[in-house]
């Protein structure tokens, strides 16, 4: 798949402001751990989708268009604890509502940091996901802060620890762009489908 266009479409602050119709494509996973990275590498516009060194920044549900055709959904980050409790339970059941309610869906990515053991809220996430059967790609950023050699092993540690097949993780870097054209395939075989 090439991308030859992508733009901010909308931001969706309560259910009603979600879009209804079309393909959609939405990006998961603890805060900081390089989802606003992820998104403008994939897309290969470098500030489409903000980032920050200050974890917590996306709040709403940030709406992509791409090529005109389909959208990306940046869903706002979890597990920031100095958010206040507040504020970590409008987030999340604004995601909640967003993943039990969006008909357009066809695919999340959960993004985990490569470095770390995935946290209980990337675990609870993965349950919430297979339980209600919404199709998943586990994504292992960050891999260029480890060395080639060892992607392997971190990858073996994430799968274990989620219970997943390692072949169900794909390792990336947004330095590197680190399997991009694999993680652009399955969005393109997902649209074909």
């Amino acid at each position: 798949m090439k991308i030859e266009s992508a733009k901010y479409l909308t931001s969706a602050v309560k259910p009603e402001d979600f879009i209804s119709d079309g393909m959609e494509f939405a990006f998961v996973g603890r805060s900081n751990v390089g989802k606003s990275s992820f998104i403008n590498s994939l897309l290969g516009k470098p500030k489409l989708a903000r980032t920050s060194s200050t974890p917590g920044r996306t709040r709403m549900i940030n709406y992509f268009l791409i090529n005109n055709t389909f959208r990306f959904v940046d869903l706002p980050g979890y597990g920031y604890h100095k958010a206040g409790k507040q504020n970590i339970l409008l987030w999340s059941t604004l995601m909640e509502n967003y993943l039990r309610e969006c008909k357009c869906l066809k695919r999340v990515f959960m993004l985990v940091d490569i470095r770390h053991k995935p946290s209980e809220l990337d675990k609870d996430m993965l349950t919430y996901l297979t339980y209600n059967a919404i199709p998943f790609t586990i994504i292992a950023t960050k891999a260029d802060k480890i060395a080639k050699s060892k992607i392997i092993n971190y990858i073996n540690i994430i799968a274990k620890e989620l219970c997943v097949m390692p072949l169900n993780i794909l390792a990336y870097s947004s330095e590197t762009l680190l399997n991009k054209d694999k993680i652009l395939d399955i969005i393109q075989t997902d649209i074909n489908m």
